[in-house]
């Protein structure tokens, strides 16, 4: 499991410390894995972007929590999409699990996602990556360093810093420009960059 310490950190050194590691969920077809690939960071109080920027809520209330548990949401009246906390408790932090290579059983991956054709699209992208892992408003809220807990982090060497890359942030309406996105270079699986129009992503 990944230490709940390595999290308590600023939002962008989490974020690519995340890369590289591996989520894990139970789903009702059975256990589902994804190599992180892609991130997204979103700071608290001072990010126009973040769901917690006006402070906390009902809503946002996980992302004021400990660090290591997952924030999920329900975006667009159409997706779920997730977010690893971190910063310490009483802090707000998030970071967007964006995309991921499928490390488990492929057949498994594309039974629950049948729509894609490849197996790069099965985690491509945060809504996707939410779907194929079953993340939705019943794992709002887990510890992913418990290993009993339904969906699990676990760690890996960091990520060679010459293949981390960063750039805009995607899909946002504010602070879209910020470098807060990073991603593993040359994997397959990293999302397309559209620039951002719509709505607050986390």
């Amino acid at each position: 499991m990944l230490d709940r310490a390595e999290l308590v950190d600023d939002v962008l050194r989490a974020a690519v410390r995340l890369l590289g590691c591996t989520l894990e969920a139970d789903t009702p077809d059975g256990p589902v894995a994804v190599r992180l690939v892609e991130v997204e960071a979103y700071r608290g109080s001072d990010d126009a972007a973040s769901h917690s920027f006006r402070g906390p809520t009902p809503r946002n209330a996980v992302m004021f929590g400990p660090a290591g548990h997952l924030y999920v949401y329900f975006v667009y009246g159409m997706h779920f999409c997730a977010n690893v906390t971190c910063l310490a408790e009483g802090e707000s932090g998030g970071v967007l699990l964006r995309a991921g290579e499928v490390v488990s059983d492929v057949a498994l991956a594309h039974a629950r996602r049948p729509t894609a054709r490849r197996s790069v699209d099965l985690a491509r992208g945060p809504a996707r990556l939410a779907a194929l892992l079953g993340l939705d408003r019943s794992t709002n809220g887990v510890d992913l360093t418990d290993p009993a807990s339904p969906v699990r982090l676990l760690a890996a060497p960091p990520v060679d810093p010459a293949l981390v890359r960063s750039g805009p942030r995607v899909g946002v309406a504010a602070a879209h420009l910020l470098p807060w996105r990073f991603w593993v270079d040359r994997s397959p699986a990293v999302s397309p960059y559209r620039p951002g129009r719509g709505a607050p992503v986390t």
